[in-house]
C-alpha cells in the first residue's frame, strides 16, 4: 500500500479536516489544526506531504520521525500540529486496514469508557451555577469554567474576589461531589496566581488548569506547592521533550496533551507513559472536532493513568457547527450518564461524512482569538 494524496478542507466552526488517500482505496481520516492558525498548519501539512506520497502507510513510526526529523527545524505548535493530524490519520488507515480499532493496535483497552466533561460560562465567566447545573442534569459528574476573564501582571485583590465568587456560585449550584476544573487559561500571571490559588483551596477544584503561561511553568514549585487539589497543564506544550522537563522537576499533577497539537497518537502515548512513571494523571486537551476527540478516546483507552476527557460538544466556540455535525453515524461519541464508550470500529471508529465537509468548507472559517487589552491600552492574556 502506498499513499497517494493528501487532501484538507477547512471547516466550521475553526477546525482543518485531513484525508490521507491510498492506491488500495484505504483513507484515514485526522485534524491537524492550530485554533486561529488553520490556513498555516494546512500549508505546513501540504509541505510535509513531500515527505508521505509514495510511502507505506503503515510504518507510522518511521513516517513521525521522518517529519519530525528530516527537516532540521522541529517542534512547535505549528509543525507538531501538522504531524499530529497526519499520525492520526495513519492510525486510521492502519486500523482500517486490519479491521480493528487503533486501540487494540497500542496493546488493548484497559477500559470500556471514559468520564467527559463538559464546559460552561464562556470566555469572560457568567452564570457559570446555572450552566453547570443544567450539565449536572445533562448526566455529567465534571465540568470546567474559565476562572477570570483578563488580569493585570499585578491587579486588585477584588479581580481574586470575583474569582473566587463564580466559583462559591458554582459549587453551591451542584453540590460537593461534582468534579470543578478551573482554567486560568494562562490569564493569571505569578503574582497574582500565588494568591488566588491559595483562596480557591476550600472550593476543592478536581484541577487548577494553566495556573500560569507555559513559559513561566517553573515558578510552579514557588506558588503551587502544598495545594490541597491537583495542579494541570499542558496543552500548549508540544512534545514529550517539554513533558520530560515537567515531569522531572515535579511541577503538575495532570498532564493535558492535546492530541492535534503534540504530534499525535503515537507522540500523545509517549507523553502519557511518561507521566505514568511520575504516577501523574492524563486528562488530555480537546476543545476540537470529532477526529481530535475520536483520537483522545484511543490514547484513553489504553492508557492506565487517563481518568477524564475534555469535549467541546456546546461549548462556546461552536458557532454554526458541531462536533458530531461532521459525523455519518453520530452515535459513535454520543455521551451518556456522563461517560463515552470507546469506539470500536476500525481505526478511529469514526466515519466522516465527507460531501457534508465539502459542503462546509465552501464556508470555511477565519477564526481568531479575541484580542484583549488592559484599560491601559496594553495587550491581555486571551
Amino acid at each position: 500500500m502506498k499513499i497517494t494524496k493528501l487532501k484538507t478542507w477547512q471547516v466550521p466552526p475553526r477546525w482543518l479536516f485531513l484525508k490521507i488517500e491510498t492506491d488500495e482505496g484505504v483513507y484515514g481520516w485526522g485534524e491537524p489544526v492550530v485554533e486561529g492558525r488553520a490556513a498555516t498548519v494546512e500549508a505546513a501539512v501540504h509541505e510535509l506531504a513531500d515527505y508521505l506520497i509514495g510511502q507505506d502507510p503503515s510504518r507510522i513510526e518511521h513516517l513521525w520521525n521522518t517529519m519530525y526529523r528530516a527537516g532540521f527545524y522541529r517542534g512547535g505548535p505549528i509543525l507538531m500540529s501538522a504531524i499530529a493530524g497526519i499520525d492520526q490519520a495513519l492510525w486510521d488507515i492502519k486500523g482500517r486496514a486490519l479491521g480493528v480499532p487503533v486501540y487494540q493496535l497500542l496493546g488493548g483497552a484497559v477500559r470500556d469508557k471514559m468520564r467527559m466533561y463538559a464546559w460552561t460560562g464562556g470566555d469572560r465567566p457568567e452564570d457559570v451555577g446555572r450552566g453547570a447545573a443544567k450539565l449536572v442534569e445533562a448526566g455529567f459528574t465534571a465540568f470546567k469554567m474559565n476562572g477570570t476573564p483578563e488580569m493585570q501582571i499585578v491587579d486588585s485583590h477584588a479581580k481574586i474576589d470575583l474569582t473566587i465568587a463564580r466559583v462559591a456560585e458554582a459549587r453551591e449550584a451542584v453540590g460537593p461531589d461534582v468534579g470543578i476544573g478551573i482554567d486560568f487559561h494562562g490569564r493569571v500571571h505569578r503574582p497574582m496566581a500565588k494568591a488566588l490559588l491559595r483562596e480557591l483551596e476550600p472550593f476543592h477544584p478536581m484541577f487548577v488548569e494553566e495556573p500560569v503561561l507555559p513559559e513561566h511553568l517553573p515558578c510552579l514549585k514557588q506558588i503551587a506547592t502544598g495545594l490541597g487539589y491537583p495542579i494541570a497543564t499542558g496543552e500548549r506544550l508540544h512534545t514529550r521533550y517539554q513533558f520530560r522537563d515537567l515531569l522531572a522537576d515535579g511541577m503538575v499533577d495532570i498532564v493535558q496533551p492535546d492530541l492535534s497539537h503534540c504530534g499525535g497518537i503515537s507522540e500523545g502515548l509517549k507523553i502519557a507513559t511518561l507521566a505514568s512513571c511520575y504516577d501523574v494523571a492524563l486528562a488530555p486537551h480537546c476543545p476540537l472536532g470529532p477526529l481530535t476527540l475520536a483520537a483522545s478516546l484511543h490514547l484513553d483507552a489504553v492508557a492506565h493513568n487517563a481518568f477524564i476527557q475534555e469535549q467541546s460538544m456546546g461549548i462556546h466556540y461552536n458557532q454554526g457547527n458541531d462536533v458530531l455535525d461532521y459525523l455519518v453515524d453520530k452515535s459513535a461519541l454520543v455521551i451518556e450518564d456522563g461517560f463515552c464508550k470507546i469506539p470500536t470500529g476500525p481505526g478511529l471508529g469514526v466515519e466522516i461524512d465527507e460531501a457534508f465537509v465539502e459542503e462546509r468548507a465552501k464556508v470555511g472559517h477565519r477564526w481568531r482569538n479575541p484580542v484583549w487589552t488592559h484599560e491601559d491600552g496594553s495587550i491581555a492574556e486571551w
